[in-house]
């Protein structure tokens, strides 16, 4: 790589003979805002540098999307969640800081995916469906009222403005082309999909789920359902939600155990008592049912060395075969979002789920400065006949706590099987402030927006400019299979926009240092730069991207890597 005086805003990779490999300043047909993603390695192949030398290049490299995210958040609506739900749009904003320049998508649910306690002739569980109403809205419906108790200001402190304030644009899908209002609060190009609010005010109004929903909450069944139905078109509210090649992050937020029941065997909630405190005395179960049915504990009495999730049948006894488990094993769910991450990783080898929790853990649990306590209270402490065990955090006075949390165990499980070695992505609900914890999360998801280092070094074909002027084709495979040809970017405005006709285009950043051109789009990842490499590839749509599609690049690879990537 030579260095020099360089005048154009973006060195653009050349597509086959007679490319212009400038782009230009010139009219174009395209409208609406622009989406871009990030391109880098897939397959096993990953960016290394060092000895390596990188990738060996050969033929064509899939090449996947990395600054999109589509986030899940799964609220707890019982009524022992207003607090906890306003803290949680208090601090909101500490989670959309590190997602600035992420093109997400950010849907919510509820754990409420019903349950024989809570006869649905009375109220509408969501099931894994993805709600976006005001909470304002909401709150006439009485969806924030708890024993005769009103919680409306865990909505109104945050939220001004109804469903009529709030304009859902219809927006298409990868697997929906006709744009249509979606269930999810969306930016791509730079453009919202709410009109009447800016993301965190809308986000504020929409997070908030009240506290009417069923208290035998099952997190890991409603996550499910809604991922699920995500991918099923009979879904009108869910369907298209998850992208092939964007980054999928799931927030689960409350202050119970898990209860995701086996249908099978729910007459442990009505007729079955085994897990119930008294099943002489009691006329109906307490919580504590949804701890005894799903869960283990070592040591004691009194006080637990650990605990974990055990599938148990209907007479109370371990059992092997997961399909007579009266709880839905943790299995189910970690099977069903590998598989997710799986395809994912199709496209972008470096792609992980990422999974975070809100909960009854202590302050430092995720800092490794403290640690899960299991210990029961006394047998006629009402904490303990209502949820089966102490707690795991408490902030106040135990007289007096203004939050209490069941430790977590199923739903730890689950999220450990997708943490990073040495990280515990678990953060307190007995906080005054989630500000730091929603901050790490938001950080946890900016990290996974791998940059996009080609992962071999490529021959700069002009060597007498300031930059690498990379030689490379770039395709775009279907779910179907068809082929396309994506062209070079042109510059407009100071943005990178497709030529007129196309959808979809790429670019390249090849200004290591920021230096050496007048623009700031073609500047690299220090990411890149670090590991040595020479080239990124930027994919910029004016539309989503196809079902399944696969995005590749060939590039001509350098022959004098000294040259062109002295630092590979």
């Amino acid at each position: 790589m030579r260095t020099g005086g360089f005048s154009r805003g973006i060195a653009v990779v050349c597509l086959g003979l007679g490319c212009a490999c400038g782009p230009k300043e010139e009219d174009t047909t395209a409208s609406g805002g622009a989406t871009t993603e990030m391109v880098g390695t897939s397959g096993d192949e990953q960016p290394t540098g060092g000895e390596t030398g990188g990738t060996d290049p050969g033929g064509m490299v899939p090449i996947g999307a990395n600054r999109q995210v589509d986030l899940l958040f799964v609220i707890d609506n019982s009524g022992s969640m207003a607090e906890e739900q306003a803290l949680l749009v208090k601090n909101l904003g500490a989670l959309l800081a590190p997602l600035e320049g992420a093109e997400y998508r950010i849907g919510v649910t509820t754990t409420d995916s019903g349950n024989p306690r809570c006869p649905s002739a009375t109220y509408t569980p969501e099931g894994g469906k993805l709600v976006l109403s005001s909470c304002i809205d909401r709150v006439a419906q009485g969806e924030f009222t708890f024993n005769s108790d009103d919680f409306s200001a865990s909505c109104t402190d945050f939220c001004g403005k109804s469903d009529s304030d709030l304009t859902v644009k219809g927006t298409p899908t990868a697997i929906d082309p006709q744009a249509a209002p979606r269930k999810w609060v969306q930016r791509e190009g730079g453009e919202l999909n709410i009109g009447g609010a800016e993301a965190l005010e809308a986000l504020q109004c929409y997070l908030p789920q009240g506290v009417a929903g069923c208290g035998f909450e099952s997190h890991l069944e409603s996550m499910y359902l809604a991922l699920a139905q995500a991918q099923s078109q009979v879904s009108k509210d869910n369907y298209g939600f998850v992208r092939d090649g964007a980054q999928l992050a799931v927030v689960f937020v409350s202050d119970e155990t898990d209860c995701s029941y086996n249908q099978a065997t729910k007459e442990i909630f009505t007729t079955n008592k085994v897990f119930w405190n008294d099943p002489d005395f009691d006329a109906a179960p307490t919580s504590a049912m949804c701890w005894r049915a799903g869960v283990a504990c070592t040591g004691g009495p009194g006080t637990y060395s650990e605990c974990h999730p055990q599938d148990f049948g209907t007479d109370g006894a371990p059992v092997d075969d997961v399909a007579q488990a009266v709880l839905q094993p943790v299995s189910k769910y970690v099977d069903f979002v590998k598989q997710i991450e799986a395809q994912k990783q199709n496209i972008s080898a470096a792609q992980r789920v990422k999974v975070s929790l809100l909960t009854g853990v202590p302050q430092g649990y995720d800092s490794f400065d403290a640690e899960i306590q299991y210990a029961d209270l006394p047998a006629d402490d009402q904490y303990q006949i209502n949820f089966g065990i102490g707690p795991g955090c408490v902030l106040g006075s135990p007289d007096f706590p203004q939050t209490m949390a069941v430790p977590p165990v199923r739903e730890r499980a689950f999220a450990e099987a997708f943490a990073e070695a040495d990280t515990r992505p678990l953060y307190s609900l007995c906080a005054d402030s989630y500000s730091a914890a929603l901050a790490a999360i938001g950080q946890e998801i900016a990290d996974g927006m791998v940059p996009s280092c080609m992962p071999y070094c490529v021959a700069d074909s002009v060597p007498n400019t300031a930059v690498v002027e990379a030689s490379c084709e770039v395709r775009q495979t279907d779910a179907y299979g068809e082929e396309t040809v994506v062209p070079p970017c042109i510059q407009l405005g100071g943005v990178a926009k497709p030529p007129n006709g196309a959808q979809v285009c790429y670019a390249a950043r090849v200004d290591p240092d920021g230096s050496l051109t007048p623009s700031a789009i073609d500047d690299m990842s220090a990411v890149c730069v670090g590991e040595g490499f020479n080239l990124e590839i930027e994919v910029v749509r004016l539309t989503p991207a196809p079902a399944g599609a696969v995005v590749a690049a060939n590039c001509v690879p350098s022959a004098n890597k000294a040259q062109d990537c002295p630092n590979l």
